[in-house]
């Protein structure tokens, strides 16, 4: 096959540079649908594939990329083709290497894996490297001049990808983080801090491309022009696209684009070129442009300092962030009730109950964030009701299903603003177990990724390591379930919420005391303080409820038939309450508190569960003997 004269450095050094377009977006214009896999393409329509990258190569594109952007082993397994690999990304590089002939360079392009990586989620950076260095075997074999890493977001991410490429080639790497609107990488950070990151990491080119239009991405090249002594590339999209008639359009016009080539090169990029929607058509024009443009005289680099944390930050002490962490760290018994929000905007009810829970000597309530998926008032509000309202400590669940990272770290900003202090950290129960099973779920990250983002911020940082200023205190608990089916995934998951941050967990409802001592003996290397789940069963058709519809609770067929013969509404809840003084008596010697729940809202249920066998000489205060 024909291949380019001189080596892409030795032209990248010389020339301005174009690249090609959405290659995408013009395969779905010709047909393809979105829930195929673009990069199967290679394989089973090449000629397909060919066309595109011809008609790119015809508006005089420097640099082609290959038809591999999604074709890692991560989102190939969606589709069925985790063994295709190898097959799909050489091939997709011979299919570039042949259109592409002596007029243009090939790019192999990789993006992103597609899930969550160590901090935010749990594929080690080594699974995500070994995926990454699989990719860009295949692409140097297939024969592509330089790499391309785009439309990534995440610099953990791309500092893998990175590495992975230089331990399989020498080749030049372009590595483009992609935006939000306000200029920032989606994980908000500053183009002139990513910029200065990507040098250290060790890429050829650096940039940005596609999620905005040109005219946002302007200000961003400009920010990194100062930042960087490296050449700068941008690819942004032909503008936001508008849904018509069921198809995404983007609207900028092919001279819209050249135009902001032009300021591009004015602002310092040496690499320019279009990402989604960018047809043909625009790499002409942008061509065109490029030929009537010499390169900018650069900004002066401003040196960046790659820091990944503040200085002069001093985290608050455990004991210190709530009188329930003090209590928890002391090795005191603490005593929460769960306490349901309304679903409604009137609290008055859960306030008269959490205020005579108050009265019995609670420590504090813990406020599930929609549990089973359903639709209440937001755990942060109602805390904050509680504890100005009546004077109670609060605990609130915040789950991964509602929010993505940036929602829930302003979230959790204003919480802890508002005087929140203790949090519990779950995944979340998916939309289709509650009221709206249409709703959709975010899950950004799971409960470890979300576990490192208020670790973060208890260290003064936020997701994108940007000092924030005085740091947060939450105290940081998490969920274990002692009785999971597959437990020894429990136990590495509950190991790596440890090493996340977490400072205490509440355990799923025990209903059998032995299945808890194997755990805790299983953890006594990893220990934090543990909390007891406690569950009064109200009926036998609550404890068939909870064996087989609520995820991750086993109610032991000796507890089922217990509460089986209790065959009256009064001698039901009497069995209920003494089957969880039974659990509560068994574990207080082990655990560091016990949360009580409430079915149904019946507050006194919980307390009869703890008068049972409190010291009554505590002068009305509960307190476990």
């Amino acid at each position: 096959m024909e291949t380019p004269p001189r080596l892409f450095k030795d032209f990248l050094e010389e020339s301005l540079v174009v690249f090609d377009g959405g290659l995408g977006t013009e395969l779905y214009g010709r047909g393809v649908f979105i829930n195929k896999s673009f990069d199967e393409l290679n394989l089973v329509n090449p000629q397909l594939v060919t066309e595109v990258h011809r008609s790119y190569v015809e508006a005089g594109a420097d640099v082609i990329e290959t038809n591999t952007f999604a074709a890692n082993r991560v989102k190939l397994r969606q589709h069925g083709l985790v063994e295709q690999v190898e097959a799909i990304n050489e091939q997709g590089a011979r299919l570039a290497r042949a259109a592409a002939g002596a007029s243009a360079y090939v790019a192999g392009a990789i993006g992103p894996l597609g899930i969550r990586i160590e901090p935010w989620g749990p594929t080690s950076l080594e699974e995500a490297r070994e995926a990454f260095v699989e990719q860009a075997r295949a692409l140097a074999a297939g024969g592509v001049d330089l790499f391309v890493l785009e439309t990534f977001s995440d610099l953990p991410e791309i500092r893998c990808a990175i590495e992975a490429v230089r331990s399989v080639s020498a080749l030049p790497i372009v590595a483009q983080m992609t935006l939000e609107e306000d200029g920032s990488s989606l994980e908000g950070v500053a183009p002139e801090d990513f910029a200065a990151k990507l040098e250290a990491y060790g890429a050829d080119v650096i940039g940005v491309n596609c999620s905005v239009g040109p005219h946002a991405m302007l200000d961003a090249v400009e920010k990194m022009a100062t930042a960087t002594a490296r050449k700068l590339s941008a690819q942004p999209n032909a503008g936001t696209p508008r849904n018509i008639d069921g198809r995404n359009i983007y609207l900028c016009s092919p001279e819209y684009m050249a135009t902001y080539a032009r300021r591009f090169i004015q602002a310092g990029a040496r690499v320019v070129g279009g990402c989604c929607g960018t047809t043909p058509e625009h790499i002409a024009a942008i061509r065109r442009a490029v030929k009537s443009v010499a390169a900018a005289e650069r900004p002066r680099v401003r040196r960046a300092k790659v820091v990944d944390k503040p200085v002069d930050v001093t985290p608050v002490p455990t004991a210190e962030k709530s009188t329930f962490a003090r209590k928890v760290t002391d090795g005191r018994f603490a005593v929460l009730v769960e306490v349901l929000p309304p679903r409604g905007c009137d609290p008055s009810k859960v306030v008269e109950s959490v205020r005579y829970l108050h009265e019995k000597g609670i420590d504090a309530v813990n406020i599930p964030d929609g549990p089973r998926a359903s639709a209440r008032m937001t755990p942060q509000a109602l805390a904050h009701i509680l504890q100005t309202g009546v004077g109670i400590e609060t605990i609130i669940h915040y789950t991964c299903r509602d929010r993505n990272l940036l929602g829930m770290q302003s979230d959790l900003l204003g919480a802890y603003a508002i005087g929140i202090r203790n949090l519990i950290i779950i995944t979340g129960d998916p939309p289709k177990m509650g009221d709206y099973p249409d709703a959709t779920a975010v899950f950004d990250v799971d409960a470890v990724g979300l576990t490192n983002m208020v670790s973060r911020l208890n260290r003064g940082l936020d997701m994108g390591g940007n000092a924030i200023g005085p740091p947060t205190g939450f105290f940081i608990g998490v969920g274990v379930n002692p009785g999971a089916t597959d437990l020894e995934r429990e136990i590495r998951r509950f190991e790596w919420k440890i090493e996340a941050g977490a400072e205490y967990a509440v355990t799923q409802p025990v209903f059998d005391i032995d299945v808890l001592d194997r755990f805790l003996d299983r953890v006594a290397g990893h220990r934090i303080p543990i909390i007891a789940g406690i569950w009064p069963l109200a009926s036998y058709r609550n404890a068939e409820f909870m064996n087989n519809e609520v995820p991750g609770v086993v109610v032991p067929q000796p507890i089922l038939e217990r509460m089986k013969k209790a065959d009256t509404k009064p001698a039901a809840r009497a069995e209920g309450i003494a089957i969880a003084r039974e659990m509560l008596e068994g574990v207080k010697a082990r655990v560091g508190g016990a949360q009580i729940s409430a079915p149904f809202g019946r507050y006194e249920t919980a307390i009869e569960v703890i008068e049972g066998i409190v010291d009554q000489a505590s002068g009305g205060k509960l307190k476990l003997a």
